[in-house]
């Protein structure tokens, strides 16, 4: 089949159709802003496009793809943060604080105040938490994609959230 360039193109259109929105929700956890989570999603399909052929089975097509728009997610951030010659927390700082004026921003000063805790987290936790609360993505898929044990992913998200509330708590205090 995917020696059949015609099949090949209706199996990638059928791809994009299946997956797009997930992708896309899941590289905005990671991004934040529209414009960003646009150009990755695409990065993220001509990736899965031009490396189909190399996709083994050993996971799930989807956990794959999903690997592979989180490499691209985290690509994205780190190049902007060497370019920029900051670090790359103070690049996902800069992304909450525009995530104000992204005319796709729905959030209320309370997600706001959550998306701050989050990018103050170390990138382990950010990516457990945010795949894990806003996802709701099993530990066992997560484990799949970010290739960690689910123990592990158990107790990053645990410390996750105590972190997240513990900041949230004292910024409600003051």
């Amino acid at each position: 089949m995917l020696r059949n360039p015609f099949q090949r193109e209706e199996g990638f259109r059928i791809l994009i159709n299946l997956y797009k929105k997930r992708l896309y929700w899941h590289i905005r956890t990671l991004v934040l802003l529209h414009d960003d989570t646009d150009d990755v999603l695409q990065n993220t399909f001509i990736k899965i496009y031009r490396n189909i052929d190399k996709f083994r089975g050993d996971s799930a097509l989807f956990t794959w793809m999903f690997r592979i728009a989180t490499n691209e997610s985290l690509s994205l951030l780190k190049t902007r943060a060497k370019k920029m010659n900051q670090s790359f927390e103070d690049v996902q700082q800069e992304s909450v604080r525009n995530l104000k004026s992204d005319p796709y921003f729905d959030g209320d000063e309370l997600e706001l105040s959550l998306q701050e805790a989050i990018v103050r987290l170390p990138e382990k936790q950010q990516m457990v938490f945010r795949m894990k609360y806003f996802q709701e993505m099993k530990y066992e898929e997560m484990s799949q994609i970010l290739g960690t044990s689910v123990g592990a992913l158990k107790a990053s998200y645990h410390h996750a959230k105590k972190k997240i509330e513990s900041r949230i708590l004292k910024n409600a205090e003051g």
